[in-house]
């Protein structure tokens, strides 16, 4: 089992002023404990869960980028984009950039974008959900042909919703055949589906419906054509191991439940994390207690 970091708010002590010192060193810790990733939210304002929206919330690609300096092994990237935040061609190049400055560490992480009250604050287009997720399709689909073009030979891309003239992408990813597609969301027609046709890997909410959300994703595979073991299977968790480290042994109980529902790669947040101490209590008892574990469930 792979563990990655999820970062979802930055309301820590110090302040603004404190944010970029404590950043760095949290993504350094993180990255010497053993975390294969390293996630951001991509939002604008903070959401639901985690805070109010006039807390603290840094600008998710500009935080990866400034994580890519200081660390030097981790993947990077956001859980998740929506797609309706940036124009498809400015997200591929945004991704690339990142990809490229990071020596092939990007992930694109993407949804269809939920928080209407954030995108009507900031004038970003919000349209009905059945549009969303079209907009989500057709940037999956402009993402991979500027990936996989090369210089001179891009092919317009005339969609319902975006239309480029010439989808030029230089320079190219590092990673090939391009940076890892996770499509966040358990919608069973729509997501899902896009996750057999298009991504790399899903991930999923740690809730009972998890193996059936796994078996409608294996029924989307087997009706593409897809090998439903070529996708990565993530879920998002929280790592609350404690002030002390003695809420270890519950955190690796819930990741061995995890497992056992086929899951290969656990995202999760960290209380306190500004603290520090407690991702080094995860680096120390928890990743290397977990990292023989495979997942459990048996082909459909």
């Amino acid at each position: 089992m792979k563990i990655g970091l999820q970062i979802p708010e930055f309301n820590w002590a110090g302040g603004p002023t404190k944010l970029g010192s404590t950043l760095a060193q949290v993504a350094r810790t993180a990255e010497q404990a053993g975390f294969e990733s390293i996630w951001v939210m991509d939002h604008f304002w903070q959401i639901r869960g985690f805070g109010k929206p006039e807390q603290e919330m840094l600008e998710g690609y500009s935080a990866l980028a400034f994580m890519a300096a200081v660390t030097s092994r981790a993947r990077l990237g956001t859980m998740v984009t929506g797609a309706v935040y940036r124009y498809p061609g400015v997200l591929a190049k945004t991704v690339t950039t990142l990809d490229v400055l990071s020596g092939g560490r990007a992930w694109l992480g993407i949804g269809a974008a939920w928080n209407e009250a954030e995108s009507r604050g900031l004038a970003i287009p919000f349209p009905p959900i059945a549009e969303r997720f079209e907009r989500l399709e057709e940037t999956l689909q402009i993402c991979l042909a500027m990936w996989e073009g090369n210089r001179g030979s891009e092919k317009p891309f005339n969609g319902k919703h975006y239309q480029l003239e010439r989808p030029l992408n230089v320079p190219q990813s590092l990673s090939r055949p391009h940076p890892p597609i996770l499509i966040g969301g358990g919608g069973e027609k729509k997501t899902l589906r896009m996750v057999a046709q298009y991504a790399d890997a899903c991930n999923l909410f740690p809730t009972p419906e998890l193996a059936h959300k796994l078996d409608v994703l294996r029924d989307h595979c087997k009706a593409l054509g897809r090998n439903y073991d070529e996708i990565e299977k993530t879920a998002i968790f929280s790592f609350d191991v404690g002030e002390s480290g003695e809420k270890v042994g519950q955190v690796i109980g819930g990741l061995r439940w995890l497992a056992g529902m086929g899951i290969q790669t656990v995202i999760g947040n960290v209380p306190r994390i500004d603290r520090i101490k407690p991702l080094e209590i995860i680096g120390e008892k928890v990743i290397p207690a977990v990292a023989g574990l495979e997942p459990q469930v048996a082909a459909k």
